[in-house]
């Protein structure tokens, strides 16, 4: 690995300071309210989808948040390189991790598990409990299926078949895929998943890389600890490749019309756009996505369907009351959970 400072250029000065989101009210008044709904999907434990789900992943985002800093790195091997201990444990050998530094005695962690062929990923946050020896264990907080929107708009598992540029602004140039790391103030850290074509995820202005809001899951995870807490780390990824550049820095959440302007796709203009100021930038080949081999894999077992994930996890779901109840019922429809996401993703792609 090497740390290097962006050569970042722009065309034009950066976005008005008085376009910046600072606070909750702005951010909502700008892209609406976090829908009570939307944490219906999320449980507090591994259960048997999440751990069949692990049992099958060869790799995985990894994001961990300390005092003063936010870092992402990768973790990889055989399926079922992590390994489920209990409904509240998982354990991770170091040896795994492209950079295991990070995972240190009261991090948080958040991890994002990828099977190959799915578009669907894993999302798993918690504290790292303790790392003794060859070991990382987690204690699980929180466990949720994210949806395929981001890997499908950046054809994640299509590979590339060119060379991967050597210098950072062809890399950012390339990339489709990013893994963005945040924590809140309590180090509740997230890794969300970002995906475009090329040229479209991330791109230089002035001494910043920017990246556009898209539709996702709607809990807003990463932009309300961007609010409480700049500090950020990305991944970004050209398929097919094994290099990674990772960038770490302060992040800003704007609404500058030229920045959103730029990431226009399908004449849909985003409604927000995050400036991510490097403090560094490390460009590196990734041992664990080598270990991995997430391109040439077999397709996904069929026992895992994204779709029953998501039913399963709103159906554990504790939370109470007539709203909860109804989607409860809802999703035990047959088949009404995958025409849902089928239908969603045709229609709200951008």
């Amino acid at each position: 690995m090497h740390d290097r400072q962006p050569a970042l250029h722009a065309s034009a000065a950066a976005g008005d300071a008085g376009d910046t989101i600072e606070t909750v009210e702005a951010l909502e008044a700008l892209i609406g309210a976090r829908p009570d709904m939307v944490d219906l999907k999320v449980i507090d434990h591994l259960d048997a989808q999440a751990r069949r789900w692990i049992a099958a992943s060869p790799l995985a985002f990894a994001g961990f948040g300390a005092a003063g800093q936010t870092d992402v790195t990768l973790a990889g091997g055989a399926p079922g390189f992590a390994s489920v201990l209990s409904g509240q444990r998982l354990r991770m050998p170091r040896a795994l991790l492209d950079d295991p530094r990070h995972a240190r005695p009261g991090c948080g962690v958040g991890l994002l598990f990828l099977i190959p062929g799915l578009g669907e990923t894993l999302r798993v946050n918690g504290t790292v409990e303790t790392a003794p020896g060859s070991q990382v264990l987690i204690a699980v907080q929180e466990c949720y299926a994210h949806c395929a929107k981001a890997l499908l708009r950046s054809d994640f598992w299509q590979p590339t078949t060119a060379a991967a540029p050597a210098d950072t602004a062809g890399f950012l140039a390339a990339c489709r895929f990013m893994a963005l790391a945040t924590a809140d103030a309590g180090l509740r850290t997230d890794v969300s998943p970002k995906g475009d074509p090329a040229g479209l995820l991330a791109r230089a202005d002035e001494d910043a890389i920017c990246f556009a809001d898209r539709p996702g899951n709607r809990r807003t995870d990463s932009f309300r600890n961007l609010l409480a807490r700049p500090h950020a780390a990305a991944a970004l990824v050209v398929p097919g490749c094994a290099q990674v550049v990772i960038v770490r820095g302060d992040a800003r959440l704007t609404a500058d019309a030229r920045l959103r302007q730029a990431f226009t796709v399908q004449d849909k203009t985003p409604k927000l756009v995050t400036r991510l100021l490097p403090s560094s930038v490390t460009m590196y080949e990734s041992i664990a996505l080598a270990r991995a081999t997430p391109w040439a894999s077999p397709p996904p077992p069929p026992d895992i369907d994204p779709a029953e994930v998501f039913a399963a996890h709103v159906r554990l779901n504790k939370t109470r009351g007539l709203r909860a109840a109804l989607a409860k019922g809802a999703v035990s429809i047959p088949g009404l959970m995958r025409k849902g996401l089928k239908q969603d993703y045709k229609r709200n792609m951008y």
